[in-house]
């Protein structure tokens, strides 16, 4: 129970700060309709380039993006919460005074959670006000919700691993730019098979790529490779997990 209080009071503290400041609030709303504002209806085009072969259409190819896009970065903006902590002293006393200190890191990544399912159900509704068509049923639709939901997770254990090593918030590059690397160069505009030069060649090793085609493919009703998809995002999640948690011994060892 004592663990269980101290998930709740961190994840608590951390929704009220991102939820009632509108400069954490606003950015973390309003990137994830831009970027699929952008991509779904600037470039709805590129659905006509012979080749592209994706039945639900160019609005849903660019849902699935912009959902685990937005997952991971909502992972990865929780972390930012992670380093303000440490750096005016909050995260301090809550290594003092909670008896499981692992529960600080689960509070955090619980938070991050539902940070991203409110934008995760913004963005749904949106997608469905414009006409984003769907093959997939709702077993397809839950099992897309889940591989992002496990994305989130990555994105703030890398992200809370990063800030519990470094514990200030000018660490922030650091945290995010890897992850916008790894996610833009996979394939976001176009099929992998339309992929050309080195981009197709980084893109095909890229494990966002395999993400991404799998939860197409629920959207399409027809998803590839799921086993394995699931199975990467679990095996990323784990390791980034023990990253964060020895990011925690780091922290208490300096003290914070």
């Amino acid at each position: 129970m004592s663990t269980l209080n101290v998930i709740l009071g961190v994840s608590r503290r951390t929704l009220k700060n991102a939820l009632t400041n509108p400069q954490i609030l606003l950015p973390t709303m309003a990137f994830p309709l831009f970027f699929f504002t952008a991509f779904a209806g600037g470039l709805s085009q590129i659905s006509k380039v012979p080749g592209f072969d994706f039945p639900p259409g160019y609005t849903a190819f660019q849902f699935v993006f912009v959902l685990l896009q937005s997952a991971a970065f909502s992972g990865v903006f929780t972390g930012f919460g992670v380093a303000r902590d440490f750096e005016n002293g909050f995260a301090k006393r809550l290594l003092i005074a909670a008896p499981h200190r692992s529960g600080i890191v689960l509070g955090y990544a619980f938070a991050a959670l539902v940070r991203w399912s409110i934008v995760a159900v913004l963005l749904t509704v949106v997608a469905f006000a414009v006409g984003m068509n769907v093959g997939g049923g709702v077993v397809d639709l839950l099992g897309l919700y889940v591989l992002a939901a496990l994305v989130n997770f990555c994105g703030f254990f890398w992200a809370g691993g990063i800030a519990m090593r470094f514990r200030t918030i000018q660490a922030a590059p650091l945290m995010q730019m890897p992850v916008f690397l790894v996610l833009f160069l996979a394939p976001v505009y176009v099929p992998l098979d339309l992929l050309q030069g080195w981009i197709e060649g980084v893109a095909s090793v890229n494990p966002a790529t395999y993400l991404l085609e799998t939860g197409r493919g629920f959207v399409a009703g027809d998803a590839p490779h799921v086993l394995g998809a699931f199975g990467l995002a679990i095996g990323l999640g784990v390791g980034f997990w023990t990253w964060a948690f020895l990011g925690l011994r780091k922290a208490e060892a300096a003290g914070a």
